[in-house]
């Protein structure tokens, strides 16, 4: 039954894009990736939202809104139900089949990259802004961002040294992984003045007691969340070759909310400021 229901909700999409594509700003907007949402929150335009992806749960008031499902997993028909004449996505969302019969449902359709630096989170403020027509309102956040920005720098500047760090991602009870270069921990360490304890890869890959030993991070970074999955901090210590670190033998285990250390959105100069007052606490 899920064919004739998704032809018959791509006919209704291109019937009212047909009338409504770019003549008006936007009312009925699906946002997809946790830092868009919060890009359209801070400009104001949370009204405009009718639904988003799980991972958009910030502000709290996000959480509320009709939900989607993951990013990654979306499914044609739930988007299409919600009838949005503009979907804003990050180029994470998927899978690829999905997005492309939203394309052929004649959607307007603006992704935006994973943000990985600063002027790259600017860049996607902009891009939001001019889509739902908040440029007045993007002046306002990308001042802020500077002043955090400025902050951010002064506070690097003046560390004594660089520690390396190790960001492990525990997710869905799976295997522990450690993050390589190319990777959102990998940007925010270097951003908050850390050095990423991997150098030889890009992305992730397992965490075993070997590469822990040789690793020899000086502190270890995980999101909240998945330093509930490890079952807290115990569990953690728990892992292959952890409890043999420095990093472990010193207790400096840093944690923080997953969105707002990894989703680069508008308050990654405040996340990187908080991880360099942790690095350089210790």
């Amino acid at each position: 039954m899920k064919r004739p229901i998704l032809s018959f909700l791509i006919a209704a999409a291109v019937a009212v894009t047909a009338t409504t594509a770019w003549a008006e700003a936007p009312r009925r907007v699906v946002s997809i990736g946790g830092a868009v949402t919060e890009i359209i929150y801070a400009l104001g335009a949370e009204k405009l939202i009718a639904g988003c992806d799980t991972t958009s749960y910030f502000p709290k008031a996000a959480e509320k809104l009709p939900k989607i499902g993951y990013m990654r997993a979306l499914s044609a028909e739930g988007i299409l139900s919600l009838r949005p004449d503009l979907v804003l996505m990050t180029d994470e969302a998927g899978p690829p089949a999905v997005i492309e019969q939203l394309r052929a449902a004649g959607l307007n359709m603006i992704s935006v990259a994973p943000g990985r630096t600063l002027d790259g989170v600017r860049e996607n403020i902009r891009t939001v802004a001019v889509a739902l027509g908040r440029e007045a309102q993007a002046a306002d956040i990308l001042t802020a961002l500077a002043r955090d920005e400025a902050a951010l720098v002064a506070a690097v500047d003046a560390m004594e040294s660089h520690p390396k760090v190790m960001f492990i991602l525990q997710h869905g009870g799976g295997a522990p992984m450690v993050a390589g270069t190319g990777t959102a921990a990998d940007s925010i360490i270097r951003l908050a003045g850390g050095k990423n304890a991997v150098t030889g890869y890009r992305g992730y890959k397992p965490l075993t007691p070997e590469s822990a030993v040789v690793l020899q991070p000086d502190a270890m970074l995980i999101t909240d969340q998945g330093l509930k999955q490890a079952g807290g901090k115990d569990g953690l210590m728990a892992a292959p070759g952890v409890a043999l670190t420095p990093a472990a033998q010193a207790g400096r285990i840093h944690a923080m909310d997953s969105l707002l250390l990894l989703g680069f959105g508008p308050r990654t100069a405040t996340a990187a400021l908080d991880l360099n007052r942790m690095l350089r606490a210790e």
